[in-house]
């Protein structure tokens, strides 16, 4: 019971200590998603879709300030957001958030080291991962389209098999811990838009995932300026802060 208590202390913990900037983002975020669920017909698509959004948001944010929390928030609202990837028969959008829970969220649950001085574990592109990582991103790109589009029904394979490389590559980057991921997760978000805007317009998704993709894209770019991935003052100032978290936790737990 001790223990349960203690994780729930620790994920309240990593919900702390965020930059201002990304506490505004989930508020605009979460306004702009009830407008959405209220303005529009009520179904479980539109349940299940705001929900997700709410805790991607929350996820996505806590990875932009290295905060590990993002495992138990992604694995949540990826369940959410397979369950409208298949309602709107984007199936590589399915693929793509089981990407994310293989290389962002169950490392971080399973694994304890991952939840210790993240910011310290930050590294940095050669000109040869460089090149590796743009070279995977295009052959997963057109494997992935021909696959998608030979062996099921899904109506827009290739824009689906755009959105899904990028993001499942930008994972895999994350997972490697190189702070390059956001350039990939800058062009994800802008294919993920064109994406749900497609399926919208055709009638297979609610707007929701739309605004979602949006209020990505702004956290994307908000990390080159207030992450721990890029910003030097604010890496130290959480490597301090989360230091000094697990030396309390650590005594109390000897104690």
């Amino acid at each position: 019971m001790q223990q349960v208590t203690n994780y729930f202390k620790f994920l309240a913990h990593q919900l702390t200590g965020w930059h201002t900037a990304s506490y505004w983002l989930f508020g605009f975020s979460l306004g702009a998603q009830v407008m959405t669920l209220v303005s529009n017909p009520f179904s479980w698509v539109s349940l299940v879709t705001f929900v997700g959004t709410t805790l991607g948001v929350l996820c996505i944010l806590a990875i932009n300030q290295a905060k590990s929390v993002n495992g138990l928030l992604g694995i949540l609202s990826a369940l959410c957001f397979i369950y409208v990837g298949f309602a709107a028969k984007n199936y590589l959008s399915i693929g793509e958030q089981l990407v994310y829970m293989l290389t962002l969220d169950l490392p971080v649950l399973m694994s304890p080291s991952w939840n210790q001085n993240m910011v310290s574990k930050i590294r940095s592109f050669t000109w040869q991962t460089t090149f590796i990582a743009i070279l995977a991103t295009l052959l997963t790109y057109g494997l992935s389209g021909f696959l998608i589009g030979t062996f099921t029904n899904d109506p827009r394979p290739w824009i689906d098999a755009i959105s899904f490389s990028i993001s499942a590559c930008a994972g895999v980057i994350c997972f490697l811990r190189f702070k390059q991921q956001y350039l990939w997760w800058v062009a994800s978000g802008l294919a993920q838009m064109v994406l749900w805007a497609v399926s919208f317009r055709q009638g297979d998704a609610t707007l929701a995932m739309f605004v979602n993709s949006s209020v990505y894209l702004i956290n994307d770019f908000l990390a080159f300026t207030i992450s721990p991935w890029y910003n030097k003052k604010n890496q130290v100032t959480q490597a301090k802060l989360e230091t000094a978290y697990f030396a309390e936790h650590k005594a109390l737990h000897n104690n």
